[in-house]
């Protein structure tokens, strides 16, 4: 396979990441001090939203660098192998772990939207849930077909 067949989708996975370091440079913090003048009372509030929002951050970079490893895994022709179906399983871990981290800061994303009447900061928590586990199912589903996939290649390897 040509070098650059996969380049499109190697931007693709940088320029999503570009946004997201934007929103936990600028945007977390001004959530974390708009958290903590809502709950004067809680001193902790502010850490607890940087605990959250950086926790899922970091699994999100990770699932990003094995796309990318993925993808240059292809570019190798290297596509139906056991390292390209362990960067299937990371990402799939990466999805349960942020799925897991918003579940476990749904109390906190509720008693903000609680102050502020504001219901869709708990509709945006649940969207990033769904959001990662659809992004989980389908990584265990390609993991599951590249692992038979590579079984049947072996096969037919041993066969001729």
């Amino acid at each position: 396979m040509k070098r650059g067949s996969t380049l499109f989708l190697k931007i693709a996975v940088v320029l999503i990441g570009i946004p997201v370091l934007a929103l936990c440079i600028f945007l977390v913090p001004e959530i974390a001090n708009y958290a903590a003048d809502l709950y004067p009372d809680v001193a902790y509030m502010k850490y607890l939203v940087f605990i959250v929002m950086y926790a899922a951050a970091i699994p999100f970079y990770f699932a990003l660098y094995q796309a990318f490893k993925l993808l240059s895994y292809i570019d190798k022709t290297q596509a139906f192998s056991q390292i390209s179906v362990k960067a299937l399983k990371n990402i799939k871990y990466c999805a349960v772990t942020i799925s897991i981290v918003y579940v476990a800061g749904m109390p906190l994303l509720y008693l903000i939207a609680e102050i502020d009447d504001a219901p869709g900061i708990i509709v945006i928590g649940l969207i990033i849930i769904f959001a990662s586990m659809v992004i989980a199912v389908f990584a265990a589903v390609l993991q599951r077909l590249l692992k038979e996939a590579i079984t049947i290649k072996s096969e037919n390897d041993l066969t001729v």
